[in-house]
Formats: structure tokens, C-alpha cells, sequence
């Protein structure tokens, strides 16, 4: 039995460096080994993003990222969350099964909650339901589609873990319904450094857009940050912000001599850095046009989006229906 791998990608930003090496480059390359459904989680994004205009243009972005970076709609099961209804149904019957003490200690809310503390706010401010439920919807993204593995980076694992508690606990009460999915983690990528040092964020805003015009590319790059050692001294190159990134878009026998210089002495950062720039123009150079193209004709991407949604919802179906009859929603015969 072919497994399933599944994943989605929130529309909260442009896409970029860290997104491509952490979360769509793996994925991409489950291609070759699982049935893979790959989604836009625009109701995700719904948590944060208040500007239905900015929201929308997002959704097209991301869309045309995937596609642009190889996904291949005849492989792959490419949707947009929102087309799939039995997705909030689904959440909806995990919501009435998942205890308050179990959200309670999903690492954002606990996040949100600190921050109004140290802020000098009530713990509650500004937190919305939508935050804190997000766990029980990412549980209904991944078990109605009977998903085996989730390739996520670490800061999801714990999401991961709270649906294999909400699948579990419905098999344990209802029968076995659901699959106990696995988290599916790339150590090598854990945490892509941003041009300051910190883990690349939209947050952070230290992001490197995959598709962003030249100008921007070599602006973000020379303006990484390190330290100040002469060209001359030796440096580990383990701690540099500039060869973390270079390593995963240089060949391996240019990553090596480079080490060897690092650790010899002769490194000189700004030659590093355009080389660098010039990896990553020659690497995304096809993909950016594709992403141009796509971005001019939404059109044809809403025909990508609207067939895997139909995929998508042939797969989903067969499971909510024996959902339903478990709890007693629906008692005909399967």
C-alpha cells in the first residue's frame, strides 16, 4: 500500500529561502516514494492576517511558488485548504473530543501568553479562538486523509505529537478510524539562518525571498551578518552565518575546499557572499520565470487548485463518512 505524505504551507509572507530548504524542497522530494498531498493553509493564516486583499495575493504566491520550484500537479495532490469543507467538519468533531488541557500546552499559544506578560497585558490579550484551536484544525489537515508521515520542521513537531494524541484518543473511544501519523523532521535543516544569524523568519524579517529580483537578492546577501576577523585568521565555518547557507547551494567539492579554507585561514566573507549570490540567481533562474508567469495567468492556477481540491475531497469523504458513523451522526450502512 502506497503511503501518504501531507503538509501545507500558511500564505503569511513571500516566500523564502528557509521555506524552500526547510519545508518544499523536502517535500518535493517525498514525490518519489509516498502518494503526497501538499495544500495552502489559508484558513490558517486566518489566525493573523486581517487584509483579505493581501491574503488572497498571498494564497496565489505560494501557489506559484510550488509550482514554479517543481511540483507537479499530475503527482501530486496540490489544494487550497478552503476548497475542502470536510476539513471543518472534521475539526469541529475533533474540537468536542480534544481536552482544553491539551491545547493549553501548544508552544504557540504558550508563546502568546508569555509575550502579554512580559508586555505588561492580560495573559488573554489579543489571543483569539482561531490560535488557540489551531492544533485540533492542523489535527483535521492530517487525519482525514489518512496521512502516514508529515514532513514539518522541529518548531511543528509538538503539533505533530498533539495529533497523534487527538487520533489515538478517537480510535481508543470509537474504533480505529484514523492513521497515527508520523513526523517526518531533516536534521541538516532544522533552522535556516536569517541574514542575522537568527533562525530565517517572516517574523524576524531577515528573510532571502526565493523570487525576489536581483537587486534584493544581492542586498539581502551582503548584508549577512558576521563576525570581524581578518580575511587572514582561521575561522570555523560551522559558525558562520554566510557558509551555513552556501553549504546547501554549493556543489559538495566547492563546500569542502571553502571548509578548508575557513579553517586554514584565507576566507574572505564578501567573496563568499557573491558567490553565493551568484548560486542562488543561477538556481532559481528558471523558477523564477515560471513564477512570473503564473503570477500574470491566476486562471490557470485556480484550475490546479480546484482539481486537487476534487481529488483532495474523494480521498477525505470515504473517511469522515466512517467518522460520522462512528459517533452516531450517521448510522446507514456503510
Amino acid at each position: 500500500m502506497v503511503q501518504i505524505a501531507l503538509t501545507g504551507i500558511k500564505p503569511t509572507g513571500t516566500p523564502h529561502i528557509g521555506n524552500y530548504l526547510g519545508m518544499i524542497k523536502p517535500a518535493l522530494e517525498l514525490v518519489h516514494s509516498y502518494r503526497a498531498l501538499y495544500f495552502i493553509a489559508d484558513y490558517h493564516a486566518m489566525t493573523t492576517e486581517r487584509d483579505p486583499e493581501k491574503l488572497n495575493r498571498q494564497i496565489y504566491e505560494v501557489a506559484a511558488t510550488w509550482l514554479a520550484l517543481g511540483l507537479d500537479p499530475e503527482k501530486v495532490v496540490f489544494f487550497r485548504q478552503s476548497d475542502v469543507p470536510e476539513v471543518f467538519e472534521l475539526t469541529w468533531i475533533l474540537a468536542c473530543l480534544t481536552s482544553k488541557g491539551l491545547l493549553n500546552r501548544a508552544h504557540a499559544y504558550k508563546a502568546a501568553i508569555d509575550e502579554n506578560i512580559r508586555q505588561g497585558k492580560s495573559e488573554d490579550d489579543n489571543i483569539n479562538a482561531g490560535l488557540y484551536n489551531y492544533p485540533v484544525l492542523m489535527a483535521a489537515d492530517i487525519l482525514l486523509f489518512g496521512t502516514h508521515v508529515v514532513p514539518v520542521g522541529q518548531d511543528q513537531k509538538q503539533h505533530v505529537e498533539i495529533v497523534r494524541d487527538v487520533a489515538s484518543s478517537f480510535n481508543s473511544q470509537y474504533g480505529k478510524v484514523f492513521t497515527i501519523p508520523e513526523d517526518l523532521i531533516r536534521i541538516d535543516v532544522m533552522s535556516v539562518p536569517g541574514v542575522d544569524g537568527r533562525k530565517m523568519s517572516k517574523t524576524y524579517r531577515n528573510t532571502i525571498p526565493i523570487f525576489a529580483d536581483d537587486q534584493v537578492i544581492r542586498r539581502q546577501i551582503m548584508g549577512i551578518v558576521t563576525d570581524s576577523k581578518t580575511p587572514e585568521a582561521p575561522k570555523n565555518p560551522e559558525a558562520c552565518n554566510v557558509f551555513s547557507l552556501y553549504r546547501y547551494f554549493a556543489p559538495p567539492k566547492a563546500v569542502e575546499e571553502t571548509r578548508r579554507i575557513y579553517l586554514r585561514g584565507g576566507a574572505r566573507y564578501s567573496d563568499i557572499k557573491k558567490e553565493l549570490i551568484v548560486l542562488l540567481l543561477e538556481r532559481f533562474k528558471e523558477g523564477r520565470r515560471t513564477y512570473e508567469v503564473l503570477l500574470r495567468d491566476k486562471l490557470a492556477t485556480e484550475r490546479i487548485l480546484k482539481q486537487g481540491a476534487a481529488t483532495a475531497r474523494s480521498i477525505a469523504e470515504p473517511i469522515l463518512t466512517k467518522v460520522r458513523h462512528k459517533i452516531g451522526i450517521d448510522q446507514t450502512d456503510l
